[in-house]
Protein backbone atom coordinates (compact mmCIF):
# COMPACT_ATOMS: atom_id res chain seq x y z
CA UNK A 1 0.00 0.00 0.00
CA UNK A 2 1.34 3.42 -0.96
CA UNK A 3 -0.32 6.25 0.95
CA UNK A 4 1.01 9.70 1.86
CA UNK A 5 -0.20 13.19 2.73
CA UNK A 6 0.75 16.72 1.80
CA UNK A 7 -0.13 20.08 3.30
CA UNK A 8 0.14 23.60 1.87
CA UNK A 9 -0.85 27.03 3.15
CA UNK A 10 -0.59 30.54 1.79
CA UNK A 11 -1.76 34.12 1.94
CA UNK A 12 -4.54 33.74 -0.67
CA UNK A 13 -6.73 30.84 -1.76
CA UNK A 14 -5.17 29.64 -5.01
CA UNK A 15 -5.26 26.40 -7.04
CA UNK A 16 -1.49 26.40 -6.56
CA UNK A 17 -2.03 25.39 -2.90
CA UNK A 18 -4.04 22.32 -3.91
CA UNK A 19 -1.45 21.42 -6.52
CA UNK A 20 1.38 21.82 -3.99
CA UNK A 21 -0.33 19.65 -1.35
CA UNK A 22 -0.85 16.86 -3.90
CA UNK A 23 2.70 17.23 -5.27
CA UNK A 24 4.18 16.80 -1.79
CA UNK A 25 2.02 13.73 -1.16
CA UNK A 26 2.91 12.19 -4.54
CA UNK A 27 6.63 12.64 -3.87
CA UNK A 28 6.36 11.09 -0.40
CA UNK A 29 4.44 8.09 -1.77
CA UNK A 30 6.81 7.78 -4.74
CA UNK A 31 3.89 7.83 -7.15
CA UNK A 32 3.60 9.07 -10.72
CA UNK A 33 -0.09 8.17 -11.03
CA UNK A 34 -2.47 8.08 -8.05
CA UNK A 35 -5.37 5.67 -7.70
CA UNK A 36 -7.33 8.26 -5.72
CA UNK A 37 -6.97 11.57 -3.90
CA UNK A 38 -8.65 13.00 -0.83
CA UNK A 39 -8.48 16.79 -1.03
CA UNK A 40 -9.67 19.04 1.79
CA UNK A 41 -9.66 22.80 1.26
CA UNK A 42 -10.12 25.61 3.76
CA UNK A 43 -13.34 27.64 3.66
CA UNK A 44 -11.53 30.32 1.62
CA UNK A 45 -12.02 28.03 -1.40
CA UNK A 46 -15.69 27.21 -0.72
CA UNK A 47 -17.30 29.62 -3.20
CA UNK A 48 -15.27 28.32 -6.18
CA UNK A 49 -13.30 25.12 -5.48
CA UNK A 50 -13.41 23.61 -8.99
CA UNK A 51 -10.14 25.18 -10.28
CA UNK A 52 -8.32 23.77 -7.24
CA UNK A 53 -9.90 20.34 -7.68
CA UNK A 54 -8.81 20.34 -11.33
CA UNK A 55 -5.27 21.39 -10.38
CA UNK A 56 -5.06 18.53 -7.88
CA UNK A 57 -6.36 16.05 -10.46
CA UNK A 58 -3.71 17.11 -12.99
CA UNK A 59 -0.81 16.73 -10.56
CA UNK A 60 -2.08 13.30 -9.44
CA UNK A 61 -2.89 12.16 -13.02
CA UNK A 62 -6.14 10.92 -11.48
CA UNK A 63 -9.83 11.77 -11.88
CA UNK A 64 -10.87 10.23 -8.55
CA UNK A 65 -10.54 13.35 -6.41
CA UNK A 66 -12.97 13.62 -3.49
CA UNK A 67 -13.27 15.97 -0.54
CA UNK A 68 -14.87 19.14 0.74
CA UNK A 69 -14.25 22.67 1.96
CA UNK A 70 -14.17 23.16 5.72
CA UNK A 71 -13.33 25.70 8.38
CA UNK A 72 -10.09 23.86 9.27
CA UNK A 73 -8.04 20.86 8.21
CA UNK A 74 -5.01 18.83 9.19
CA UNK A 75 -2.62 16.00 8.42
CA UNK A 76 -0.28 14.14 10.75
CA UNK A 77 2.08 17.13 10.41
CA UNK A 78 -0.08 19.93 11.83
CA UNK A 79 -3.54 21.50 11.98
CA UNK A 80 -4.52 24.70 10.18
CA UNK A 81 -7.35 27.11 10.99
CA UNK A 82 -8.13 30.63 9.75
CA UNK A 83 -5.62 30.46 6.88
CA UNK A 84 -5.98 29.52 3.19
CA UNK A 85 -4.82 25.89 3.07
CA UNK A 86 -5.08 22.55 1.29
CA UNK A 87 -4.53 19.03 2.63
CA UNK A 88 -4.22 15.99 0.39
CA UNK A 89 -3.89 12.22 0.81
CA UNK A 90 -2.91 10.19 -2.24
CA UNK A 91 -3.41 6.45 -2.73
CA UNK A 92 -1.64 3.95 -4.98
CA UNK A 93 -0.49 0.32 -5.35
CA UNK A 94 -2.98 -1.64 -3.30
CA UNK A 95 -5.41 1.09 -2.29
CA UNK A 96 -7.74 3.35 -4.25
CA UNK A 97 -11.12 5.01 -3.98
CA UNK A 98 -14.31 5.27 -5.99
CA UNK A 99 -17.85 6.67 -5.57
CA UNK A 100 -19.69 4.22 -3.33
CA UNK A 101 -21.83 1.58 -5.00
CA UNK A 102 -24.86 -0.24 -3.61
CA UNK A 103 -22.80 -3.24 -2.44
CA UNK A 104 -20.10 -1.22 -0.64
CA UNK A 105 -20.23 -1.48 3.15
CA UNK A 106 -17.86 1.04 4.75
CA UNK A 107 -18.08 4.45 3.08
CA UNK A 108 -16.64 7.87 3.79
CA UNK A 109 -19.56 10.33 3.87
CA UNK A 110 -19.25 14.10 3.48
CA UNK A 111 -22.10 16.57 3.23
CA UNK A 112 -22.93 20.24 3.36
CA UNK A 113 -25.18 21.26 6.29
CA UNK A 114 -28.35 21.47 4.17
CA UNK A 115 -27.77 18.04 2.60
CA UNK A 116 -28.09 15.89 5.75
CA UNK A 117 -31.27 13.92 6.41
CA UNK A 118 -32.10 10.79 8.36
CA UNK A 119 -33.48 8.90 5.34
CA UNK A 120 -30.06 9.11 3.67
CA UNK A 121 -28.20 8.06 6.81
CA UNK A 122 -30.48 5.05 7.20
CA UNK A 123 -29.74 3.65 3.74
CA UNK A 124 -27.68 0.41 3.64
CA UNK A 125 -23.98 0.79 4.34
CA UNK A 126 -21.91 2.00 7.29
CA UNK A 127 -21.01 5.69 7.07
CA UNK A 128 -18.26 7.66 8.75
CA UNK A 129 -17.19 11.23 8.10
CA UNK A 130 -18.49 14.70 8.83
CA UNK A 131 -20.56 17.70 7.82
CA UNK A 132 -18.71 20.55 6.17
CA UNK A 133 -19.77 23.93 7.59
CA UNK A 134 -19.10 26.65 10.10
CA UNK A 135 -20.41 26.86 13.67
CA UNK A 136 -23.72 28.30 12.49
CA UNK A 137 -24.24 25.64 9.82
CA UNK A 138 -24.18 28.32 7.14
CA UNK A 139 -21.80 29.35 4.39
CA UNK A 140 -21.08 28.22 0.80
CA UNK A 141 -19.58 24.90 1.83
CA UNK A 142 -19.10 22.46 -1.01
CA UNK A 143 -18.43 18.75 -1.53
CA UNK A 144 -16.83 17.00 -4.49
CA UNK A 145 -16.35 13.50 -5.87
CA UNK A 146 -14.89 12.16 -9.11
CA UNK A 147 -13.06 15.43 -9.64
CA UNK A 148 -16.17 17.61 -9.75
CA UNK A 149 -18.72 19.17 -7.42
CA UNK A 150 -21.35 16.80 -6.05
CA UNK A 151 -24.76 17.99 -7.30
CA UNK A 152 -26.56 16.99 -4.11
CA UNK A 153 -23.88 18.64 -1.91
CA UNK A 154 -22.95 15.29 -0.41
CA UNK A 155 -20.94 12.28 -1.48
CA UNK A 156 -20.00 8.77 -0.38
CA UNK A 157 -16.59 7.30 -1.10
CA UNK A 158 -15.59 3.63 -0.87
CA UNK A 159 -12.04 2.31 -0.73
CA UNK A 160 -10.43 -0.51 -2.71
CA UNK A 161 -8.07 -2.27 -0.34
CA UNK A 162 -7.76 -2.91 3.37
CA UNK A 163 -10.42 -3.00 6.04
CA UNK A 164 -11.62 -0.18 8.25
CA UNK A 165 -11.98 -0.05 11.98
CA UNK A 166 -14.05 2.95 13.00
CA UNK A 167 -14.76 4.29 16.46
CA UNK A 168 -15.88 7.50 18.12
CA UNK A 169 -14.78 9.54 21.12
CA UNK A 170 -17.73 11.44 22.59
CA UNK A 171 -15.54 13.30 25.09
CA UNK A 172 -18.08 14.26 27.76
CA UNK A 173 -18.13 13.89 31.54
CA UNK A 174 -21.54 12.66 32.79
CA UNK A 175 -22.78 14.65 35.76
CA UNK A 176 -25.77 12.45 36.61
CA UNK A 177 -27.34 9.07 35.91
CA UNK A 178 -30.08 8.81 33.25
CA UNK A 179 -33.43 9.65 34.80
CA UNK A 180 -36.95 9.60 33.28
CA UNK A 181 -38.36 12.98 32.31
CA UNK A 182 -41.53 13.54 34.35
CA UNK A 183 -42.86 16.50 32.40
CA UNK A 184 -41.81 18.26 29.20
CA UNK A 185 -43.35 20.64 26.68
CA UNK A 186 -41.71 20.90 23.29
CA UNK A 187 -38.04 21.78 23.86
CA UNK A 188 -38.58 22.59 27.54
CA UNK A 189 -37.62 20.04 30.18
CA UNK A 190 -39.89 20.94 33.10
CA UNK A 191 -39.64 18.20 35.74
CA UNK A 192 -36.89 15.61 36.01
CA UNK A 193 -36.56 13.05 38.77
CA UNK A 194 -39.41 14.61 40.74
CA UNK A 195 -37.97 18.14 40.87
CA UNK A 196 -37.80 21.15 38.55
CA UNK A 197 -35.24 20.52 35.80
CA UNK A 198 -33.26 23.67 36.55
CA UNK A 199 -32.86 22.68 40.18
CA UNK A 200 -31.75 19.19 39.17
CA UNK A 201 -29.14 20.71 36.84
CA UNK A 202 -27.90 23.14 39.51
CA UNK A 203 -27.56 20.26 41.96
CA UNK A 204 -25.05 18.36 39.79
CA UNK A 205 -23.17 21.28 38.24
CA UNK A 206 -19.51 21.34 39.43
CA UNK A 207 -18.66 24.19 41.75
CA UNK A 208 -15.83 25.28 39.46
CA UNK A 209 -17.90 25.16 36.26
CA UNK A 210 -18.12 28.92 36.04
CA UNK A 211 -19.67 32.01 37.51
CA UNK A 212 -22.40 30.88 39.91
CA UNK A 213 -24.70 33.57 38.50
CA UNK A 214 -24.72 32.02 35.03
CA UNK A 215 -24.59 28.43 33.85
CA UNK A 216 -21.85 27.70 31.28
CA UNK A 217 -24.35 26.67 28.64
CA UNK A 218 -21.72 26.27 25.92
CA UNK A 219 -20.18 23.41 27.93
CA UNK A 220 -23.15 21.82 29.74
CA UNK A 221 -25.43 19.53 27.73
CA UNK A 222 -28.38 17.18 28.10
CA UNK A 223 -27.92 13.56 27.07
CA UNK A 224 -30.93 11.51 25.97
CA UNK A 225 -30.35 7.75 25.99
CA UNK A 226 -31.94 5.20 23.68
CA UNK A 227 -32.24 1.43 23.64
CA UNK A 228 -31.75 -0.62 26.79
CA UNK A 229 -31.16 1.75 29.72
CA UNK A 230 -28.43 -0.39 31.29
CA UNK A 231 -24.93 0.77 30.27
CA UNK A 232 -26.34 3.27 27.75
CA UNK A 233 -23.74 5.90 28.63
CA UNK A 234 -20.83 3.46 28.66
CA UNK A 235 -21.88 2.09 25.26
CA UNK A 236 -22.40 5.54 23.76
CA UNK A 237 -26.12 5.10 23.17
CA UNK A 238 -27.21 8.69 23.63
CA UNK A 239 -27.80 11.92 21.79
CA UNK A 240 -26.27 15.13 23.10
CA UNK A 241 -28.46 18.24 23.11
CA UNK A 242 -27.02 21.72 23.67
CA UNK A 243 -28.79 23.80 26.31
CA UNK A 244 -30.39 26.88 24.76
CA UNK A 245 -31.60 28.60 27.92
CA UNK A 246 -32.36 28.19 31.60
CA UNK A 247 -35.70 29.65 32.67
CA UNK A 248 -35.95 30.97 36.23
CA UNK A 249 -39.68 31.71 35.94
CA UNK A 250 -40.81 28.09 35.74
CA UNK A 251 -37.45 26.43 36.61
CA UNK A 252 -37.28 24.65 33.26
CA UNK A 253 -34.37 24.04 30.89
CA UNK A 254 -34.68 24.53 27.13
CA UNK A 255 -32.66 22.23 24.86
CA UNK A 256 -32.12 22.02 21.09
CA UNK A 257 -34.63 19.21 20.37
CA UNK A 258 -38.09 18.18 21.46
CA UNK A 259 -38.23 16.08 24.61
CA UNK A 260 -40.91 13.50 25.36
CA UNK A 261 -42.05 12.53 28.85
CA UNK A 262 -40.49 9.26 30.08
CA UNK A 263 -37.41 9.67 27.93
CA UNK A 264 -34.29 9.08 30.00
CA UNK A 265 -32.06 12.11 30.36
CA UNK A 266 -28.76 12.89 32.07
CA UNK A 267 -26.66 16.03 32.40
CA UNK A 268 -23.11 16.16 31.05
CA UNK A 269 -20.31 18.65 30.70
CA UNK A 270 -17.67 19.00 28.02
CA UNK A 271 -14.23 19.06 29.65
CA UNK A 272 -10.82 18.93 27.95
CA UNK A 273 -9.44 16.41 30.46
CA UNK A 274 -12.44 14.13 30.05
CA UNK A 275 -12.16 14.37 26.26
CA UNK A 276 -8.43 13.51 26.36
CA UNK A 277 -9.10 10.49 28.56
CA UNK A 278 -11.94 9.31 26.34
CA UNK A 279 -9.75 9.65 23.25
CA UNK A 280 -7.05 7.46 24.80
CA UNK A 281 -9.62 4.84 25.78
CA UNK A 282 -11.03 4.84 22.27
CA UNK A 283 -7.57 4.26 20.78
CA UNK A 284 -7.02 1.38 23.20
CA UNK A 285 -10.38 -0.11 22.29
CA UNK A 286 -9.77 0.03 18.55
CA UNK A 287 -6.23 -1.38 18.54
CA UNK A 288 -5.89 -3.83 21.43
CA UNK A 289 -6.23 -6.99 19.31
CA UNK A 290 -4.26 -5.94 16.21
CA UNK A 291 -0.49 -6.19 16.66
CA UNK A 292 0.46 -4.23 13.54
CA UNK A 293 0.02 -0.53 12.82
CA UNK A 294 -2.68 0.75 10.45
CA UNK A 295 -1.72 1.85 6.93
CA UNK A 296 -3.49 5.22 7.26
CA UNK A 297 -6.11 7.07 9.23
CA UNK A 298 -9.02 9.40 8.50
CA UNK A 299 -10.15 11.64 11.36
CA UNK A 300 -13.15 13.93 11.73
CA UNK A 301 -13.37 16.03 14.90
CA UNK A 302 -16.12 18.50 15.64
CA UNK A 303 -14.91 22.09 15.33
CA UNK A 304 -15.98 22.40 18.96
CA UNK A 305 -13.51 19.64 19.83
CA UNK A 306 -10.41 21.07 18.14
CA UNK A 307 -7.68 23.53 19.18
CA UNK A 308 -10.13 26.13 20.48
CA UNK A 309 -11.49 23.58 22.95
CA UNK A 310 -8.01 22.44 24.01
CA UNK A 311 -6.64 25.95 24.56
CA UNK A 312 -4.66 26.19 21.33
CA UNK A 313 -3.50 22.57 21.02
CA UNK A 314 -5.31 19.72 19.28
CA UNK A 315 -4.98 17.01 21.94
CA UNK A 316 -6.90 14.49 19.83
CA UNK A 317 -4.44 14.86 16.97
CA UNK A 318 -1.55 14.57 19.41
CA UNK A 319 -2.96 11.35 20.86
CA UNK A 320 -3.28 9.74 17.43
CA UNK A 321 0.17 10.73 16.17
CA UNK A 322 1.74 9.65 19.45
CA UNK A 323 0.07 6.24 19.20
CA UNK A 324 0.89 5.82 15.49
CA UNK A 325 4.04 7.83 14.73
CA UNK A 326 4.55 8.37 11.01
CA UNK A 327 1.10 7.06 10.03
CA UNK A 328 -0.44 9.09 7.16
CA UNK A 329 -3.45 10.90 8.61
CA UNK A 330 -5.86 13.44 7.17
CA UNK A 331 -9.07 15.08 8.31
CA UNK A 332 -11.10 18.24 8.74
CA UNK A 333 -13.05 19.96 11.50
CA UNK A 334 -16.77 19.54 10.88
CA UNK A 335 -20.17 20.72 12.01
CA UNK A 336 -21.50 17.28 12.91
CA UNK A 337 -19.94 13.83 12.61
CA UNK A 338 -21.16 10.57 11.04
CA UNK A 339 -20.43 7.23 12.67
CA UNK A 340 -22.09 3.81 13.02
CA UNK A 341 -23.37 3.40 16.56
CA UNK A 342 -25.55 0.67 18.04
CA UNK A 343 -26.42 -0.74 14.61
CA UNK A 344 -27.33 2.56 12.94
CA UNK A 345 -25.57 5.47 11.29
CA UNK A 346 -25.71 8.48 13.60
CA UNK A 347 -25.20 12.21 13.25
CA UNK A 348 -23.20 13.25 16.31
CA UNK A 349 -22.08 16.51 17.92
CA UNK A 350 -18.86 17.40 19.74
CA UNK A 351 -17.36 14.02 18.82
CA UNK A 352 -14.20 12.84 17.12
CA UNK A 353 -14.58 10.00 14.60
CA UNK A 354 -11.48 8.01 13.68
CA UNK A 355 -11.25 5.45 10.85
CA UNK A 356 -8.14 3.28 10.69
CA UNK A 357 -7.39 1.19 7.61
CA UNK A 358 -5.55 -2.12 8.06
CA UNK A 359 -4.33 -4.12 5.05
CA UNK A 360 -6.03 -7.51 5.14
CA UNK A 361 -7.54 -6.98 8.63
CA UNK A 362 -10.81 -8.61 9.64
Amino acid sequence: MKVATGLAKGIVASPDLAAEAVRVAMDRADLAIAQGVLLFLSSDFASNPQPSITAASRVANCLQVAGCASIGLFTEEEWLLDVPAAAAMVFGEGIGLHPARADDDWRLAMAAPNAVDTSWLNLPGRRFGAVSGDASGQGPYTVWSGGRLAPGRRCEIAFDGGQFRVDTSRGIQPLSEPCPVDRAAGHDIQVLGGQPALEDLARVLPLDAGDSRQFPMHLVMAGVTYGEPDNAIAEGRYHLLPILSTNTADRSVTVSARIKPRERLFWAIRQPLAAERDMRLMLDRRTFDIPRAPAFGLCFPCMGRGPYFYDGVDRDLEAITRRFPGMPLIGFYGNGEFSPLDGSNRLLQYATVLALNYPGAD
